[in-house]
């Protein structure tokens, strides 16, 4: 597993290329300032403070302080790979137990859940849209997107886009 600040690092460089695939050259710097960017850090931050036991009072207060200061709550021991970004850190919420893989990208809204006691598990370069709801002990596969307010309840195969309520891969 990389190290926190490579993963920060990461985060940072793949949200910056997404401005970039959208027509925005911005630097790296302004990309630390972007909406969302502080919500990435404290999570990776409350997460590495959750893997050692005497710190675990730390990563709740990172916690607090992302859910009072960004309005999203990130489980200190979700898990995702390098090139997580959050665009806009309103209103998400991701349970602990959520896994997931490289190059994932959340907008607003977002809802990872867990449905008795087992929660979502994401493959890598997956979109999840703005109010998206995704529950249970499902899978998104690789190169997944999900569309907005859709409500995912079934596993997603590779390479398809979820839409609706309830979600039909398209």
């Amino acid at each position: 597993m990389p190290s926190t600040l490579k993963l920060i690092k990461s985060d940072l460089k793949r949200k910056q290329e997404i401005f970039r695939s959208d027509g925005a050259d911005i630097s790296f710097l302004r990309t630390c300032f972007t909406d969302g960017t502080s919500a990435n850090i404290l999570f990776r931050i409350a997460s590495k403070c959750a893997s050692y036991k005497l710190l675990a009072p730390a990563a709740l207060l990172f916690q607090h302080i992302n859910r009072v200061y960004n309005g999203c709550v990130i489980g200190v021991k979700a898990e995702f790979g390098p090139g997580f970004v959050i665009m806009h850190p309103i209103g998400v919420v991701i349970n602990s137990k959520v896994k997931g893989g490289a190059n994932i990208t959340l907008e607003s809204g977002v809802v990872m859940g867990d449905e008795k006691g087992k929660s979502p598990t994401l493959g890598n370069h997956i979109f999840i849209g703005t109010g998206a709801k995704i529950f249970g002990p499902i899978t998104l596969g690789d190169n997944v997107k999900v569309g907005a307010n859709a409500v995912v309840v079934k596993d997603v195969k590779s390479n398809k886009t979820a839409l609706g309520i309830p979600a039909k891969s398209k």
